[in-house]
């Protein structure tokens, strides 16, 4: 990691294999990278997540069998992870924005 790059802080949730495929795996691996050497990244990938509160986002990982999300804030100091889970609608479940919302107002604590 350069000295430059922000540190991931995992709050909840793990990426690996499985239930992750190797290919997922890697793609969430190289996202999660450029948010920490402070790259934005864009729509298909990633888009904000205001319900959650500012600075949040949640990644898009396409998989074999499931579709990733990744739900993050951007702070000046960190990448924060809140969540991992499998997608299966078009609307993140209300119980993933509650939890999120918990998670970083408990960590800005």
């Amino acid at each position: 990691m350069d000295t430059e790059d922000k540190p991931l802080i995992w709050l909840h949730g793990e990426i690996k294999t499985p239930p992750f495929s190797p290919l997922a795996r890697i793609e969430a691996g190289v996202l999660l990278r450029r948010l920490q050497q402070g790259q934005l990244i864009p729509l298909p990938h990633s888009r904000p997540m205001p319900s959650i509160g500012p600075r949040c986002h949640e990644l898009r990982v396409h998989d074999i069998d499931a579709t990733w999300r990744i739900i993050y804030r951007l702070d000046s100091d960190a990448v924060i992870i809140g969540e991992v889970f499998s997608k299966k609608t078009t609307k993140t479940p209300k119980k993933i924005i509650d939890t999120c919302k918990r998670r970083f107002q408990q960590y800005d604590e």
